[in-house]
């Protein structure tokens, strides 16, 4: 290693340990009607989240906030996101210094959340964020990179912690494209984990796969380790049909990422077996999409490494 790079390292290293964001309030407390929104959307339909009495059957005072939406309520929203920062923290001159050694992309690897209590209507959170490690340069299918871990800590309105969610991204320098591939942009990468592996690798042969759990036969989407109705760990597959529904959808104008095309049709839907996935609609103009529209799964190849499933309008298909 030369003595620049010996440098490049040791500045680098210096970030661990180092506050990446103080804490920072969210915009509203936890409120009830973006528990139920969060619900329906997840089609999480346990009733401690929406029904008072149900909750209280539990033992527990009223409704509860699903322990996976503690980052909901401390994102900065739409606004403040486009917004510039004010000032210059922690996390700009993290960014400043990794594009500086020409890790300029990034995609996240994984996520580990850990819930100390339940939030309750009327809590008010806020999330402080430290580096807590850097790896040296690895070589990934992306290109060289550089795993940055940080842990955000989620507190109360009393300053007691809540949760804790230790986040991983790889920040690494583009591989050069081969000359036989399109120049367009690739899309993100999806966080691929122990739990949800099964699913993209079926994707690549063109297979929808709905995990179930092995003992009481229910269904799931998307993947986890425990299902959310008897709490089994064992599980096996069931390969949907490929025909379902728009639950819900939106049509994405920005911000614009160069992998993709715009306008972007955005919909969550319901598949004849019962789960529900987040997903692309093609086919079709945006302005004719409809709530409980038929659909039929298509395959979108994005590139070598990635295919994902899509839905465009079912026709002629009888249903």
């Amino acid at each position: 290693m030369s003595t620049e790079d010996d440098l490049y390292e040791r500045r680098l290293q210096a970030f661990t340990g180092r506050v990446l964001s103080e804490p920072t309030p969210g915009q509203d407390p936890v409120n009830q009607p973006m528990i139920r929104h969060w619900a329906e959307a997840m089609g999480d339909t346990n009733p401690v989240y929406t029904d008072a009495a149900a909750a209280r059957a539990t033992g527990r005072d009223g409704v509860v906030a699903p322990a996976s939406m503690v980052q909901a309520w401390t994102m900065r929203g739409y606004t403040a996101t486009v917004a510039p920062r004010p000032g210059r923290g922690g996390y700009e001159e993290l960014v400043e210094l990794l594009d500086e050694g020409g890790y300029t992309s990034v995609v996240a690897t994984d996520s580990e959340l850990e819930s100390v209590r339940e939030l309750v209507p009327g809590d008010e959170v806020s999330v402080a964020e430290v580096v807590e490690s850097i790896s040296e340069e690895k070589q990934t299918g992306l290109g060289a990179g550089r795993f940055v871990t940080t842990l955000k800590t989620y507190r109360d309105q009393h300053g007691e912690v809540v949760a804790t969610q230790r986040w991983r991204t790889l920040r690494f320098r583009p591989a050069a494209p081969h000359t036989a591939r399109p120049a367009r942009a690739l899309r993100p990468r999806p966080a691929v984990n122990r739990d949800n592996a099964f699913w993209f690798e079926a994707a690549k042969d063109h297979r929808l796969l709905i995990q179930r759990c092995a003992d009481c036969k229910v269904l799931r989407h998307p993947p986890g380790p425990c299902c959310p109705h008897c709490g089994s760990l064992e599980w096996d597959t069931a390969q949907a049909s490929g025909r379902g529904r728009v639950h819900t959808f939106t049509v994405n104008h920005h911000p614009r990422h160069p992998a993709f095309q715009y306008p972007l049709v955005v919909a969550v839907v319901e598949l004849d077996e019962g789960t529900r996935l987040i997903t692309n609609l093609t086919g079709i103009a945006p302005e004719d999409v409809e709530i409980d529209l038929p659909v039929v799964l298509d395959w979108l190849d994005a590139d070598p490494d990635l295919s994902l499933p899509v839905f465009r309008p079912a026709t002629t298909e009888a249903r």
